[in-house]
């Protein structure tokens, strides 16, 4: 399986967020570019783009991405989004994946390969347990709009290694470098693309007292979860005044580590 022309849209999950690499457009690297990465090795005439701003909702990042995605003629389009609205108070997930499936039809229409993403399973975290029908209702709707339009579905639902906090940012919102590699894993495995990536092992987590427990915990929540809910409160995003990283198709950039 070979493809010439991949466009990623979404949001930080996508942008490759908890992933930082200072080298590259907004700092980070993600699977996204790690896919990319491979399929640039299988074709001197590959390119990739990557659309996805971090902190967009499903509605904006349809409104944002999917006339340029499909300007760019692709013929493999990733797409995951839906997250930063399922955390927010009050969701109409029904609605919300019903405008999500009409721009799935519109990727599919274009002839490319289409892959989305099931949402994770937050049943292993005390700080999102309580979505977990949420979660799980949204990633059901996917799965059936997956089927009506012929995308590849990469269920992060069911990876439960996810579960390990080794697999994440120290933020606990986002993927940490280990996290983006076995996705990308995932990715190129349902789309059936030889590699030889390895799947990584998760960040080596430290026994520490209950003392240190609670100042960590209390770091997280100044640090990461406080500027979160207050961006929440006052209308901004993370992603504001943030262009996206590869706005046309070019070649990924060569990157000899995993």
């Amino acid at each position: 399986m070979t493809f010439q022309r991949y466009v990623a849209l979404g949001d930080s999950f996508t942008e490759g967020v908890g992933d930082p690499d200072p080298t590259r457009p907004n700092g980070v690297r993600g699977w996204a570019d790690r896919v990319a990465e491979v399929l640039a090795e299988r074709d001197p005439g590959f390119g990739y783009a990557n659309l996805a701003i971090r902190g967009r909702k499903l509605l904006p990042i349809l409104a944002e991405q999917l006339e340029p995605a499909i300007a760019l003629e692709p013929d493999l389009v990733s797409i995951y989004a839906g997250a930063n609205d399922i955390l927010r108070p009050s969701v109409d997930v029904d609605m919300l994946v019903a405008a999500y499936d009409d721009g799935l039809a519109r990727l599919a229409a274009t002839g490319a390969r289409l892959v989305v993403f099931t949402a994770f399973d937050p049943g292993g975290s005390a700080t999102y347990r309580l979505l977990r029908g949420r979660f799980a209702l949204y990633n059901e709707l996917v799965r059936e709009a997956a089927d009506r339009h012929g995308a590849t579905v990469v269920d992060f639902w069911r990876m439960r290694e996810y579960r390990d906090w080794g697999y994440w940012d120290e933020d606990r919102m986002h993927m940490g470098p280990a996290g983006h590699q076995r996705m990308a894993v995932a990715v190129l495995d349902a789309l059936g693309v030889p590699h030889d990536l390895p799947v990584p092992e998760p960040r080596e987590s430290i026994e520490v007292a209950r003392r240190e427990q609670w100042r960590q915990h209390a770091t997280w929540v100044r640090d990461s979860a406080a500027p979160w809910v207050h961006r929440r409160l006052t209308g901004r995003s993370s992603g504001d005044g943030l262009d996206p990283r590869w706005p046309t198709l070019a070649r990924p950039p060569h990157h000899s580590a995993t």
